[in-house]
């Protein structure tokens, strides 16, 4: 189904199970990013994104999904794995060395969370963000669609 936003970009990437593809998907995020026009916003969502796959590669299970939508004056990155556990933040004392992730991305996006779908193993951790107006991405669109989950549940970590 096509985006009927004007300005919506959107790229959706498949990524191996494999704790090296980290650092190869934030480059791709941050080189869309630029291409986009949002070097404003590209040090925050390329760190967020690092923790959200983390995350993902770490106690998800495969598929693991990144997307990254920008749609009128909102950004969002979606990572999706099809693990049955859910992201939890943690309370951690100052010397803990890990563990740190969901409060990082927590203190960079205007918004995050997490989505889940009726029936279906799996959940999609998501944030997003305000773009600057004058930075508002053109009307062309730059990659692949990605599949917009319809989510049963959408909250905040718990």
């Amino acid at each position: 189904m096509p985006d009927s936003t004007p300005d919506a970009r959107v790229v959706h990437w498949e990524l191996p199970h494999d704790l090296s593809m980290a650092g190869k998907a934030r480059g791709m995020v941050r080189e869309t990013l630029l291409s986009w026009g949002l070097q404003a916003l590209a040090d925050d969502v390329v760190l967020a994104t690092g923790e959200l796959l983390a995350n993902a590669l770490a106690y998800g299970a495969p598929s693991i999904g990144l997307a990254l939508s920008a749609r009128g004056d909102e950004l969002r990155i979606e990572v999706t794995d099809h693990g049955c556990g859910r992201p939890r933040r943690l309370d951690l004392g100052v010397e803990a060395v890990h563990g740190r992730g969901l409060a990082i991305v927590e203190a960079l996006a205007a918004e995050c969370g997490v989505t889940t779908r009726s029936g279906v193993v799996g959940k999609t951790v998501w944030a997003r963000w305000r773009v600057p107006a004058r930075s508002a991405p053109p009307a062309q669109d730059a990659g692949r669609r990605a599949g917009g989950a319809t989510g049963i549940a959408c909250e905040p970590f718990p």
